[in-house]
């Protein structure tokens, strides 16, 4: 695809291709999946270097295929790109029941209701220091000095990770979900040792935590538990992965994504000045505007049928959350932030299923309290640039976003 603006009425139907990082980069996507929706809500698209896929738009489509893993398998990879023979990495999210079921039981207290509760005064007191430190009438980037900030020291919390290095964590996340056509690695080499770093840093974690039993961390659960305590040194990384991805970039891209939002509807920004008590609803539609991972693949395991097109055995099945959570037939006005929407807890960003998100009430408890946080401080978070976004079709999110904060 070029790097000129497309327009996807333009263009054939069968030539739109929605794993192209450029028009995700440059925000045109909407327009995309807006035509599939109306015109092909299931999309057959191939090329050589990937083969071929069918994209799902539409809502109740994806939430069919979300919830029926017996016939739409994650077993091997959850993105288009296929697990490398030579270094792969198992993970229980690409994985089916009931080996999913085991690993995913051994982390999940991590992020039970309980030690939820626990963490609420840690992550106020962090989201605190944080704003406090924060300069009033300067530009700033909200990326780096709070949507990174705060997860990153959310999850050195739930791994126990050195605090002087959760930058580390950052990296990770991003090298673990980049290709060479996102620019953040030059090879895929290159991916695969910085992959190796992570696992050799959190392999002496894991070794130091071994020897303690009974630590509330992922790495002594993952370490302790009967499922996951003889894990191969690549399993050990995939799980690792997964928890530094999914603790990192939902909760890192709604936290930016809600703030261009708030700017870019001011009138819902006013409504949230009138009525702070709307934030948990808030909280929920920020997460369906930015859907901050616009797909999740699966496989079909036998030959099945959507809206009257052939799925094959085998055939890859991206369902694309990012377009869902825009289908007007279930949310109106689905382009617009709508801060109070009724139904705004009925997106598709956490999944459905065996698969929903595992962490969805930490994301949704830090994004909470961060903007009471906010509202305390600040009569506005102001954009005052165009935000930097990142090239993948997999990860929506941003690089960069100006911003200049207007006290009260």
């Amino acid at each position: 695809m070029s790097e000129m603006t497309l327009d996807p009425y333009d263009i054939s139907l069968e030539d739109i291709c929605l794993i192209a990082p450029g028009i995700w980069e440059r925000n045109e996507i909407g327009a995309f999946l807006s035509r599939l929706r109306e015109e092909a809500p299931v999309h057959w698209w191939e090329s050589e270097e990937l083969g071929g896929y069918w994209s799902l738009t539409r809502y109740e489509d994806i939430k069919a295929v979300d919830t029926n893993p017996k016939v739409f398998s994650s077993q091997g990879s959850i993105t288009l790109q296929d697990a490398d023979d030579d270094f792969n990495l198992p993970m229980f999210i690409a994985m089916d029941p009931p080996k999913h079921d085991e690993q995913r039981k051994v982390v999940s207290p991590s992020v039970a209701p309980s030690n939820l509760a626990n963490l609420e005064d840690t992550i106020r007191e962090r989201v605190c220091t944080i704003l406090d430190s924060l300069p009033v009438g300067e530009d700033i980037d909200w990326v780096d000095l709070v949507s990174i900030e705060l997860t990153t020291q959310m999850l050195a919390t739930l791994f126990d990770f050195p605090f002087e290095d959760r930058r580390k964590l950052t990296h990770w996340s991003d090298i673990a979900t980049a290709n060479e056509a996102s620019g953040t690695i030059e090879s895929e080499e290159v991916r695969q040792a910085e992959l190796l770093e992570c696992l050799q840093y959190f392999t002496v974690l894991w070794q130091e935590r071994k020897k303690k039993p009974g630590g509330f961390d992922l790495i002594s659960m993952l370490a302790h538990g009967e499922a996951t305590q003889s894990m191969d040194p690549m399993e050990f990384l995939g799980n690792l992965t997964l928890l530094i991805v999914g603790g990192n970039d939902t909760t890192r891209n709604s936290i930016s994504g809600g703030v261009l939002a708030l700017n870019q509807f001011p009138d819902q920004y006013q409504k949230l000045r009138d009525n702070p008590a709307i934030i948990p609803n808030m909280v929920a539609e920020i997460v369906r505007w930015q859907t901050p991972l616009s797909y999740m693949r699966r496989t079909a395991l036998e030959d099945t049928e959507i809206r009257g097109q052939k799925i094959r055995e085998g055939d890859k099945v991206l369902m694309w959350y990012a377009s869902g959570n825009r289908d007007e037939s279930v949310f109106e006005n689905a382009d617009k932030l709508i801060i109070d929407r009724k139904n705004a807890r009925q997106h598709l960003a956490f999944g459905f299923g065996i698969h929903r998100c595992m962490g969805n009430r930490l994301a949704e408890m830090q994004l909470r309290v961060l903007w009471e946080e906010i509202m305390k401080r600040f009569h506005t978070v102001e954009v005052v640039g165009e935000p930097e976004r990142i090239r993948s079709s997999f990860v929506r999110g941003y690089k960069t976003l100006p911003v200049r904060l207007k006290a009260l």
